[in-house]
């Protein structure tokens, strides 16, 4: 196709050096005929748009349709079949310069793009004396010729309405020729459509698709007249620097964005908690996330804190078994018990992380967090406190053998307790936790997480739980080379190096996660550091108590003191 318009085009251009062009001094151009208001015609081939003006050319009529309409049904044309990318041939004439403007205006506005506009010279001369016979017929008309033109309304044999309009406009439109080449050479015009601007509403174009005969060169039928391909759904279109507004790119829409169309502008957002799916041509629900019970990770860390309180449970069954013993005797029976079993609820706790948020367990799960270790901690803070007094009351005169007993202990263990609690009440009286549908950590799902409502109260109650870490590592510190087997500040020290060390690294961890991970890396947290007490306290003890039974007696704990 393009090639065969190439041709045209150069035929068009031989044309205007053409050796036999007619004396342009001996013929007048038959636009003089259209100069005088008086001149009274009728005709068959001028689609001036000028001459439809009826203050200038008030008796004028024509039986062919206007420039105008020939236009409207070349943009018909191209918008049934899409065709966008076009050229114009037309001659340099002042009508066909408007009817050309039309045209590309027309296009343009349908989003369409001219390739080039080529015009030539296009002039009909008449010798004189014909212009004058002309003239003389023109002026021998009536007057009555007008009102009867003016009249002139009837069905021919198709049954379509014939008149002049009120711009003396012939009520015609145009048919689309399909030309068809026969293997002889002969040219076949075939009628496969038509343009009627006065037909019925709906029936102004008309075509018949089937009878059209394309040319066999045509790889695609119908052919695509376009600068770009169509931008499928899932793409938008990106205009070409420095080129037309047809020709463009087609970029992928971005995650979470969509286009539902071909050809769109610009990709269109996903709600909240829609997204796109893999074709970026529609928006989805998003996936609903949380770690649950039933994946793998729910499930590893589910059975490890079972199984971390199952070992706090079996060594506070060897401890009541043996609370005879001088080790478990000398540790403080009571205080043991305190710490074994808040170290059981603390596996327990980390058990309201895992599953669906609501706003119950949002509340509940930091509530036992916070209370829970508050009592692990403070119990190790007693027992360090009376391992100090212990030996201390053991000089001659010592004022602290009053402060002896489990008196002491309970009143630390139960204060310290207290005033975490009452820092709960008064995070949950004021701004508690609850269940919150984060759109934006993870991409293309919602996580419900408990959002922890007010930061403030959340560090204060972790805060208070780093105090009681601080005093119980001081402390326990000062008194590790205190001269007493049994002395638990060496066991104490070191678990709390553990709890502080695990604490310290969950910070940046948990700030660099996102999602269920980020709940799981708590848990995590918790467990390890819960798995660092118990270890590091009690398992020596029970190494004692079940494989070195010969050391727990009295009297090698008093050979050893007074060595």
């Amino acid at each position: 196709m393009v090639e065969k318009i190439q041709k045209i085009v150069e035929f068009l251009r031989s044309r205007k050096n053409h050796k036999d062009k007619p004396d342009l001094d001996n013929f007048i151009p038959i636009n003089e005929l259209h100069n005088k208001q008086s001149y009274k015609r009728i005709s068959y081939t001028s689609q001036n748009l000028a001459m439809s003006d009826v203050l200038q050319f008030p008796y004028f009529y024509r039986s062919v349709p206007s420039e105008l309409h020939l236009c409207a049904g070349i943009l018909s044309l191209l918008n049934h079949f899409n065709w966008s990318w076009v050229g114009i041939i037309a001659f340099d004439d002042e009508s066909s310069v408007k009817a050309v403007q039309i045209l590309k205006e027309g296009i343009e506005q349908n989003d369409g793009c001219i390739e080039f506009i080529e015009t030539f010279a296009h002039v009909i001369f008449l010798p004189p004396d014909k212009l004058n016979q002309i003239k003389d017929t023109i002026h021998s008309s009536s007057a009555s010729l007008h009102h009867h033109l003016k009249s002139v309304h009837f069905k021919n044999i198709l049954d379509e309405e014939i008149f002049f309009d009120e711009n003396g406009d012939f009520s015609n439109g145009y048919e689309i020729i399909n030309s068809v080449y026969l293997p002889n050479g002969t040219r076949r015009n075939e009628v496969v459509g038509s343009y009627n601007p006065y037909a019925l509403s709906g029936q102004y174009f008309t075509i018949n698709e089937r009878a059209i005969v394309w040319e066999n060169s045509f790889t695609q039928v119908p052919p695509q007249s376009k600068c770009s391909l169509s931008c499928p759904p899932g793409f938008r279109k990106l205009a070409r620097k420095g080129k037309p507004i047809c020709c463009y790119d087609c970029i992928p829409c971005p995650d979470g964005e969509i286009t539902s169309q071909s050809d769109m502008d610009n990709c269109i957002k996903c709600p909240e908690d829609n997204w796109s799916n893999q074709k970026r041509d529609a928006c989805i629900p998003k996936v609903i996330t949380f770690l649950s019970y039933e994946e793998p990770l729910g499930i590893s860390l589910t059975l490890v804190s079972i199984f971390f309180c199952f070992i706090g449970a079996f060594i506070l069954g060897i401890f009541i078994k043996h609370r005879h013993t001088p080790i478990v005797k000398a540790n403080n029976r009571i205080l043991s018990y305190i710490l074994l079993i808040s170290l059981m609820l603390c596996f327990l706790c980390s058990l309201l992380f895992i599953g669906q948020p609501v706003k119950f367990t949002c509340i509940l799960r930091h509530i036992a967090f916070g209370i829970t270790f508050s009592i692990s901690l403070s119990s190790i803070f007693a027992k360090t406190i009376t391992v100090v007094i212990a030996f201390q009351a053991t000089k001659p005169k010592s004022k602290l053998r009053n402060w002896m007993g489990s008196s002491l202990s309970n009143s630390i263990v139960l204060s310290c307790s207290l005033l975490q609690t009452l820092l709960c009440l008064v995070w949950m009286c004021t701004a508690p936790p609850f269940p919150y549908h984060n759109t934006e950590s993870e991409i293309g799902a919602i996580v419900i997480e408990c959002n922890e409502g007010s930061i403030i109260a959340l560090y204060c109650v972790l805060g208070y739980l780093g105090l009681l870490a601080c005093l119980s590592f001081t402390v326990a510190f000062l008194s590790r080379n205190l001269p007493d087997s049994f002395n638990e500040a060496k066991y104490i020290t070191f678990s709390m190096v553990v709890f502080c060390s695990v604490w310290m690294a969950f910070i940046p961890t948990y700030l660099s996660t996102r999602g269920k991970y980020m709940v799981a890396v708590e848990i995590f947290a918790i467990l390890a550091s819960s798995a660092g007490l118990l270890g590091c306290i009690f398992i020596p003890k029970c190494y004692m108590i079940l494989l070195r039974p010969e050391k727990n007696n009295k009297k090698h704990l008093t050979r050893h003191v007074k060595t």
